[in-house]
């Protein structure tokens, strides 16, 4: 495998340390004197697990980053105290809670939460993949993402980074570069002539020539005439995409692109030139109202800004002596400081929202700018950049509620002993379906695999969900289950059987899975199973609807 080219595909970062001061000394390797090495190698850690799909070993890790095995020992551990990353024997996954450093970007952005619902309009009603997309220094990033379900997908993950010249939203960013812009991107593909460093498309076969060059050039003017712009199967043979620009109302400047809106296909449903003269009208129509949802929508009224978010930090470090790596716990917090109502921040208001010194908050802020994770709009104020989402949000925006609750499931096993599962309803609403399970060693156990259905109302999990479904509120039973917010049967569906079932709920409260615990009847007692089990399942369902919460802010999260 050829190695890694060492340029960063998005470009160094711009001057200056962000705080309206003169920019601090920099040392040999451009690193500003002032910036947070703990701070710099975590985010190393994460980058490196996020472009290995969401999994390492640690001595992948050691030798991706080039760190020392204690070093990366110990970072991971702040990351896992952070719940950022799980770390299973020698193997390091990055875990949901992380996706709120992504979260708070996209809050801040708030594109996603204004446009998504048009763009999965427009995906159902031609039944092609939409996406929407930002720029990123000279590349793209999704933001958001409607696929149609098919055996041959075309979407991208949110949070995935391309090269300008390999799609069609690049075009139309490139019609706001300046000159700057253009010279670093002749330098970044100078310097990676097989876009190795996007992992999110496949690489070139033969280095990029002054032929593609020019013709990316010419696109860019044609895209700046025409108002939209097409991808005939750049990225790889088949895929077609068309373009149009969604324009932003703020600072009454109307030329400036607030994202990309891309209809997406193959060439086996559409040609380019089918894309444009088919779906090209219906796709502008969209983004006509796309923009009127931005100049309608005021901004939203500022809440309560958080307050002490590192607080936790102090007493973390206590328990964890040398293995928690505090300085990078800290600086994580910072970027969680942004979101809605709080696009945009002075150091003052980062450092109250993280009960940081301002010291410590602004090495935190020289760090990401350097980073390129922090920009200054203004002298004095700092916000988020889309290659915040490069921090693990692409491999885990696919994460499906069953791959949230397992290791949920497999520490509530290993603490009362018994095996474990989670269920959902099925779409008739009469059985239940198993989609996660963790078993116990035991002589005697209850044998239920993932795929399992059983009869919902003769269940404990399928009592649990159906006790939340409006239409069976009045049956025998179901009432109270939905008020004590737990279910318990004992040797109804089989001799011996006894189980108990907590539920799972979504960002709305709606129930959409079952917790459930089953054992043989000698083993608990029916007043054992509500006084000893049922406090263990309950904080199990709190911390996979934390999980879940967090997954699902910007994502779909699949039941199954």
């Amino acid at each position: 495998m050829p190695a890694k080219p060492t340029h960063d595909a998005q470009g160094a970062a711009p001057p200056g340390d962000g705080t309206g001061a003169t920019p601090g000394a920099r040392g040999k390797t451009g690193v500003p004197t002032e910036a947070v090495t703990p701070l710099i190698r975590g985010i190393a850690v994460l980058r490196e697990l996020t472009e290995s799909n969401g999994t390492l070993s640690l001595s992948a890790l050691e030798r991706a980053t080039g760190l020392a095995r204690s070093t990366v020992d110990r970072i991971t551990a702040t990351l896992a105290r952070m719940d950022y990353v799980r770390v299973d024997g020698r193997d390091v996954h990055l875990a949901p809670r992380l996706m709120e450093l992504g979260n708070a970007y996209l809050s801040a952005l708030r594109l996603p939460s204004l446009l998504s619902a048009r763009a999965d309009a427009l995906a159902d009603e031609l039944d092609e993949s939409v996406s929407l997309a930002v720029a990123d220094r000279d590349g793209i990033r999704f933001i958001h993402q409607a696929t149609r379900r098919r055996a041959m997908s075309l979407s991208f993950r949110i949070g995935d980074l391309l090269p300008a010249e390999r799609t069609a939203p690049g075009p139309l960013f490139a019609t706001e570069w300046t000159d700057t812009d253009w010279q670093h991107w002749r330098d970044r593909r100078a310097a990676d002539p097989r876009d190795l460093s996007f992992t999110a498309v496949p690489p070139r076969t033969y280095g990029a020539d002054a032929r593609d060059d020019e013709a990316f050039v010419s696109r860019a003017e044609e895209a700046a005439a025409n108002g939209w712009a097409l991808d005939d199967q750049l990225i790889e043979p088949g895929l077609v995409a068309v373009s149009v620009p969604v324009r932003s109302p703020l600072a009454g400047d109307s030329r400036t692109i607030a994202c990309v809106a891309s209809v997406v296909s193959h060439t086996s449903r559409h040609t380019a030139h089918d894309l444009r003269t088919t779906l090209l009208p219906r796709l502008r129509s969209a983004v006509t109202e796309m923009e009127r949802e931005l100049h309608r929508t005021p901004p939203p009224e500022p809440g309560p800004p958080p307050s002490n978010l590192a607080l936790w930090t102090g007493t973390s470090k206590q328990q964890l002596g040398r293995d928690f790596i505090e300085s990078l716990a800290r600086g994580l917090t910072v970027l969680t400081a942004f979101g809605e109502g709080r696009p945009e921040l002075t150091l003052t208001q980062v450092a109250r929202a993280t009960g940081l010194a301002r010291a410590t908050a602004r090495r935190a802020l020289i760090t990401y700018e350097h980073l390129g994770l922090v920009t200054t709009p203004s002298p004095r104020t700092f916000t988020l950049t889309p290659r915040v989402l490069s921090l693990g949000f692409p491999p885990l925006s696919r994460t499906s509620l069953p791959e949230i609750a397992q290791p949920h499931l497999s520490d509530l096993t290993s603490r009362i002993h018994e095996s474990t599962s989670l269920a959902v309803l099925s779409d008739s609403g009469e059985e239940i379906q198993y989609t996660a399970r963790v078993t116990t060693g035991r002589v005697m156990s209850v044998h239920i695999t993932v795929g399992t259905r059983r009869p919902a109302y003769a269940t404990a999990p399928g009592r649990v969900l159906l006790a939340d479904t409006p239409t069976n509120h009045e049956r025998q039973g179901l009432t109270s289950i939905r008020s004590q917010g737990y279910a318990l049967v004992d040797e109804e569906l089989e001799e011996g059987l006894r189980s108990l079932a907590v539920p799972i709920r979504d960002r709305s409260g709606r129930v959409v899975a079952a917790l459930n615990t089953a054992m043989h009847a000698s083993r608990h007692t029916l007043r054992a199973c509500v006084t000893d089990l049922l406090p263990e399942l309950t904080s199990t369902a709190t911390r996979i609807e934390s999980d879940l919460h967090t997954a699902s802010r910007f994502t779909h999260v699949p039941l199954t």
